[in-house]
């Protein structure tokens, strides 16, 4: 997606979009979140400025390389808690200072939080609840930024965009990571489009990253809509495995969102609730026993065999290893040490299951919803094939249709 510190594109590039219906965070994802590390939930006097501690301001009209025609302040006009335990980071039509921009006198101040010097995490589970702003030309963001930028400088750094809206987007969500090879116009991006038409500025949501060695998933609200790893740079660095800052904004104006017009009003805010952090979770939730399924047999390793590439079915329930599954928090199905995965990280229906090694793309990546497990990578379901419940019945993704033949039960 646009990054704030080059030109930004279109979210054309999207890799997975609305049109892909976003899936629940699993309840074993909860349980695998590791320690609270980090938060800020607001609490404090109406007007008061944003904990020094935690906050520090970037400041200035410079267009932060996206040509953006905000000045960021330290005012307390800009950013300040509301008393009602709500950080609210305001965008005021206006240049009380006399503040010069890129483009001249400033016609918009706003506010740029971050943690940089502060604070700073390496994996784990990054979020915060947020109620938006409106209007053609806003531009607000939940973001973080490799803390290496000073030394390697950006992309090589690494960002995450956990939460990017433009206003001309109202419902609109955009996560996205940039790095050397794929940045500026060309990240590894995805959309989450709320439903029924809503818009972001209606009501609080929750914008989430879960973050370990094997990629990144992005939520909305619990639901994981995109998920990056090593495998999707085209052999270029991932530079996702050092620690980041976080940072909250509200831009106005630049090359991607485009200008406010007549129809934005002004003042806007972006009320954030609170920044939660966690550390990285144990990677299992401990949860292990069998995945029941169509005609009540279980999800079976043919023959209990361990090789790369081994069928997997369905069978009746015997209480073998072969059938012995553990739900992980990083997203994967393990079974005899190796990881249930779509054959050559396929997203075609009738695209066959296996056991391969446990290697944290997105052919091992399941998320649980309504009883049917699906891969993101894919947005397709575990199916048994020919809606058979045989002996034997090879797994396989299809598009999801809610049908016996897929659903299935978690162990616990």
């Amino acid at each position: 997606m646009a990054s704030r510190l080059v030109l930004a594109a279109a979210a054309a590039l999207a890799l997975i979009t609305a049109a892909l219906s976003p899936v629940s965070q699993t309840a074993a994802h909860a349980a695998a979140l590791g320690p609270l590390v980090w938060s800020d939930d607001f609490n404090g006097a109406a007007g008061s400025a944003p904990d020094s501690s935690k906050w520090g301001h970037d400041t200035g009209g410079g267009g932060w390389g996206n040509n953006e025609l905000e000045y960021y302040t330290t005012s307390t006009s800009n950013a300040a808690l509301d008393g009602n335990g709500h950080l609210v980071i305001t965008a005021r039509k206006e240049n009380p200072a006399g503040y010069s921009c890129w483009y001249g006198s400033c016609q918009y101040t706003s506010a740029r939080l971050l943690t940089s010097g502060k604070f700073t995490q390496q994996y784990g589970h990054v979020e915060a609840r947020i109620k938006l702003p409106r209007g053609q030309g806003l531009w607000p963001a939940f973001w973080m930024l490799g803390d290496n930028i000073g030394s390697v400088g950006w992309p090589t750094s690494g960002e995450m965009d956990i939460m990017e809206n433009i206003g001309r987007e109202p419902g609109i969500n955009h996560g996205s990571m940039h790095g050397p090879g794929y940045s500026g116009g060309n990240p590894l991006t995805g959309t989450y489009t709320l439903p029924g038409g809503a818009a972001f500025a209606d009501d609080f949501h929750t914008f989430a990253i879960d973050w370990d060695p094997s990629g990144v998933s992005f939520s909305v609200d619990g639901n994981v809509y995109e998920r990056h790893t090593p495998a999707d740079t085209n052999g270029n660095p991932w530079v996702f495995d050092h620690p980041f800052f976080i940072l909250l904004n509200v831009a106005v104006g630049g090359n991607w969102p485009g200008s406010p017009d007549s129809s934005t009003s002004f003042p806007q805010q972006m009320v954030v609730d609170y920044v939660h952090v966690y550390a990285q979770g144990s990677g299992s939730t401990g949860t292990t026993g069998q995945i029941t399924g169509y005609g009540g047999k279980c999800v079976d390793v043919k023959a209990a065999a361990t090789a790369d590439g081994t069928q997997i079915q369905i069978y009746t329930c015997n209480g073998t290893g072969a059938q012995s599954w553990t739900v992980n928090g990083n997203g994967t199905l393990s079974a005899l040490g190796k990881c249930l995965d779509v054959s050559g990280g396929g997203t075609a229906d009738g695209t066959k299951v296996q056991l391969w090694t446990c290697n944290g793309t997105g052919a091992q990546q399941w998320q649980y919803s309504n009883h049917q497990l699906i891969n993101p990578q894919s947005g397709k379901c575990l199916d048994a094939t020919g809606v058979s419940s045989a002996d034997g019945t090879p797994l396989q993704i299809w598009t999801c249709t809610g049908g016996a033949n897929q659903q299935w039960n978690l162990p616990g």
